[in-house]
């Protein structure tokens, strides 16, 4: 007799049945707990926070009202909760449509997706030295200017509403379309496969109350497209010629040259690219 069988005779329990666990429930259960803890760090780093302890607070309220017996708190949470589902994917659609990208940008379609990456590494190096080059002079004369580095999520959405141009980058062609008073000027550039895919695009602006009063459109502009997309979005303020680059939703502000070449750089490792961004200061 075991130790967990004599527990149970002394607790008066002569029947007792074991549960059978095999690798498959073992497995059931870590799946489910690693998908759990995923959702609720995604919810973490999203607005959806606040709502989410909103919906908590229901919840301790509808437990409170079962066992309390209060009948008419009951029935008024069990005939709306079909109404609360869908008023859940509405408030929440945006949060899930990020969310449904992110999963979109795994390693697992990398796979299918992967080219020559010499070749790519070789013309990523030379965009972004060339981008660099161009913001950092724009800079210097206080030229305003608005460039969307594309990555995983497609921007062509964003594309069709400025004018094509498919050209090789170059800092002469950026620092033209941004000189003022020129036909393009107007609007953000979109850099896509290495290319100036179109110019004079016209970007979402956020909707966020906490970002700073003092940024103007261009920058709400920048927040809003990187709220939509994973593209790194550049921004040259017109008032005082400082460089910030919006991305996931954060404003990274007053970068140097060489920060934002680090930031933008495919080849460089993950540690210098995060003491890169963090030197500047942060608005969301």
């Amino acid at each position: 007799m075991g130790f967990f069988d004599g527990f149970f005779d002394s607790l008066g329990i002569t029947e007792f049945v074991k549960p059978s666990i095999g690798m498959t429930d073992v497995l059931d259960i870590l799946i489910v707990a690693y998908i759990i803890y995923k959702v609720i760090f995604w919810i973490k780093e999203t607005r959806a926070w606040v709502l989410f302890k909103g919906i908590l607070v229901i919840f301790a309220l509808a437990v409170m009202a079962a066992l309390l017996k209060l009948n008419t708190i009951i029935w008024i949470l069990s005939n709306t909760i079909n109404v609360g589902i869908i008023a859940l994917l509405i408030v929440f659609q945006p949060e899930m449509r990020k969310a449904l990208e992110q999963l979109g940008k795994g390693r697992f379609f990398s796979y299918f997706t992967k080219g020559d990456n010499a070749a790519n590494s070789k013309a990523a190096a030379r965009t972004v030295d060339e981008m660099v080059k161009a913001v950092e002079k724009m800079g210097a004369v206080k030229t305003g200017a608005l460039i969307l580095m594309e990555q995983e999520v497609p921007l062509g959405d964003l594309q069709r509403t400025g004018i094509p141009i498919d050209a090789v980058v170059s800092s002469q062609l950026l620092i033209n379309i941004f000189e003022h008073n020129t036909p393009l000027h107007d609007g953000a550039v979109i850099i896509r496969n290495n290319r100036v895919a179109a110019a004079t695009c016209f970007l979402p602006l956020t909707d966020s109350n906490e970002i700073s009063m003092d940024l103007g459109t261009r920058h709400r502009a920048a927040i809003g497209a990187s709220e939509v997309s994973d593209a790194y979005v550049i921004v040259v303020s017109e008032e005082t010629g400082k460089i910030s680059v919006a991305k996931g939703g954060v404003l990274y502000r007053d970068l140097t040259a060489e920060q934002l070449k680090n930031m933008l750089s495919r080849q460089g490792n993950t540690g210098k690219r995060k003491r890169a961004i963090w030197k500047g200061r942060q608005d969301k």
